[in-house]
């Protein structure tokens, strides 16, 4: 019996070397496990500001925000929806790491640029990086003509600027949190108590409830508000879906308005007192180039 068993290992023992070889070959042609966190946030805002994500490079997006008045105005404003803000944008990945946009908004009729910059992605692995962090900087000019004919602004003074840091995290496939440190640069005010430089910090998160579904929330504290207006800190709170190429996203906030300078600086509604504003963020993307499409 003991010869039996000798003469069956000397027999197999080819196979097994065999098998060794060919899974040590698999292994090595089996590609690496890619340690980039991905989806941190579903969309390039999370609410009102925007998030550290990008549009990959070659993808052009069709962004529009709708902000209607209060919900607190009651059934002679239909609820807020008699009233209403709107932006429209497109925002283009011009790399993986850089994203450029131009919207319009119908408050103050204000047009603004902006650029995103990726600088660091969340990574795992042998050489972690705990935090992703994007650099973000825009430009908008006031277009509304609410000035005496005889006392025209030069074109300066009504140009606003804001730069922000983005630094995000994503915990597990369910909660992200982002920080956000903002400077907004107010060429001219209404009262010389106005400051021109403001300091907020920005807080978001997003919780996935499905694969196509998360609640979204956001607060921005403003550090040295202006004088000349009762400000408030916005808050918002949102619900994302994803339907195909569309990110679709209904929100409440006290902001009624769409671009850093003012929903950070000239919020007047108090949401915990019910002044409400319903409204939403959809987007299309088009993909001009082919690329590669990760995620986890």
């Amino acid at each position: 019996m003991k010869k039996l068993i000798f003469v069956f290992i000397i027999s197999i023992s080819p196979i097994l070397c065999n098998a060794q070889d060919l899974m040590d070959i698999l292994l090595q042609e089996a590609p690496a496990v890619d340690p980039n966190v991905y989806a941190t946030f579903k969309g390039t805002r999370i609410i009102n500001g925007h998030s550290i994500e990008n549009r990959k490079a070659g993808v052009l997006e069709f962004f529009i925000s709708h902000r209607f008045g209060k919900i607190s105005d009651g059934v002679e404003e239909l609820f807020g929806l008699d009233q209403s803000n709107i932006r429209m944008a497109l925002e283009y990945g011009l790399t993986d790491n850089i994203m450029l946009g131009l919207g319009r908004s119908s408050f103050e009729k204000t047009y603004d640029g902006f650029i995103k910059y990726k600088l660091l992605n969340q990574r795992t692995g042998d050489s972690p990086i705990p935090v992703s962090v994007s650099l973000f900087g825009s430009i908008a000019r006031k277009t509304l003509k609410d000035y005496p004919p005889d006392n025209k602004p030069n074109f300066e003074d009504r140009l606003f600027y804001t730069s922000q840091v983005l630094v995000a995290r994503k915990f597990n496939e369910q909660f992200s949190l982002q920080l956000t440190p903002t400077y907004i640069r107010r060429n001219s005010v209404r009262i010389a108590e106005d400051p021109h430089d403001i300091f907020a910090l920005g807080a978001g998160m997003r919780f996935k409830l499905t694969r196509q579904i998360s609640i979204n929330s956001e607060y921005f504290y403003t550090i040295n508000p202006l004088k000349s207006i009762d400000t408030k800190n916005a808050f918002a709170i949102a619900l994302d879906i994803e339907t195909g190429g569309h990110v679709f996203q209904l929100m409440f906030s006290n902001a009624n308005t769409m671009i850093e300078k003012a929903f950070i600086t000239e919020t007047t509604s108090d949401f915990f007192k019910g002044d409400i504003h319903f409204g939403f963020n959809i987007s299309r993307a088009f993909h001009l180039k082919k690329h590669r499409v990760s995620g986890y």
